[in-house]
């Protein structure tokens, strides 16, 4: 493979990344206005997810796998679900987003610990102002409290770390870690789900949109993205999530935005492109000197 035929799956691969994350952050938006329990909530959505990504699986006549490895990128789908949702009811949307973007710290822990791969200081730079711009966008409305919501949505960033290491596995096939991880929130959710009452159009047709785009969608999206793009850089392209989550909610419902806010997410956007165009040139310029 030519460097530049590689040079373009990587861009690709990038977008696919980041449209991924943007599906990503209409969570916090539709899931605010479902009147159920957390549980009941990510049960409901992953029936739609789980159809989406057969139907995605048979177009594509990819027949779902199952090993421990493909198991194990199952329980991190499974637990970025389940404990998002959770987090989303018992702290703030704000927290419960902060904490969960500790995934990019958890992506060089974990490949530091089990694939002996020592992040390049590009790595640790971006992450370090990714995070900071973060916390500045959410300074004004992280608040204390909460305790048991804070600490499932900091282990939903452990979760979300798996997510963006699947491809790091051996013997894996991400699309089937997806669908597994799928099946198994529906299960653990649908004794939940047959106690909800409040079946309003409004929950319905949030919960498609979840299940549809936040969680389906946005999933084959990043299987996609991930082939080519690396896990420490998936998980900081990820960032314009938190970034674009509170804005969402802003907009449609008038929530006001402080101005530290949008210094943080000055922070992330330009962390963000400047990490990916940097890492860029030093693609570049690596296959020249390769070829020379």
């Amino acid at each position: 493979m030519s460097g530049c035929t590689r040079t373009a799956q990587e861009r690709r691969g990038v977008w696919f990344v980041f449209l991924a994350a943007v599906l990503y952050s209409i969570g916090g938006l539709c899931i605010k206005v479902i009147p159920w329990n957390g549980m009941s909530i990510n049960s409901a959505r992953n029936i739609v997810s789980v159809v989406v990504v057969g139907g995605y699986l048979l177009i594509t006549h990819h027949r779902p796998r199952w090993n421990r490895w493909i198991a194990l990128g199952a329980v991190s789908v499974c637990g970025t679900n389940v404990l998002f949702s959770l987090a989303n009811k018992l702290t703030t949307a704000a927290n419960t987003i902060v904490l969960q973007f500790t995934a990019p710290i958890f992506v060089i822990l974990l490949a530091a610990v089990f694939w002996r791969k020592k992040p390049g200081k590009l790595d640790l730079a971006a992450c370090a102002l990714v995070l900071l711009g973060v916390l500045c966008f959410f300074v004004d409305s992280l608040e204390m409290g909460g305790t048991l919501g804070n600490i499932l949505a900091l282990l939903s960033g452990l979760s979300y770390a798996g997510v963006f290491l699947l491809n790091d596995l051996p013997d894996t096939d991400p699309i089937s870690s997806v669908l597994w991880g799928d099946v198994l929130s529906v299960i653990l959710g649908f004794p939940f789900l047959l106690e909800e009452t409040e079946f309003t159009p409004l929950a319905i047709t949030s919960v498609v949109i979840l299940g549809a785009f936040q969680v389906g969608l946005a999933y084959i999206l990043m299987c996609i993205g991930l082939r080519t793009t690396p896990a420490v850089t998936a998980s900081l392209i990820s960032g314009i999530e938190p970034v674009l989550n509170p804005l969402l909610v802003a907009l449609f419902y008038h929530e006001e935005v402080g101005s530290m806010a949008l210094v943080g997410a000055v922070i992330v956007i330009v962390s963000v492109v400047g990490y990916n165009v940097l890492r860029g040139r030093k693609a570049s310029e690596d296959s020249v000197t390769a070829k020379a």
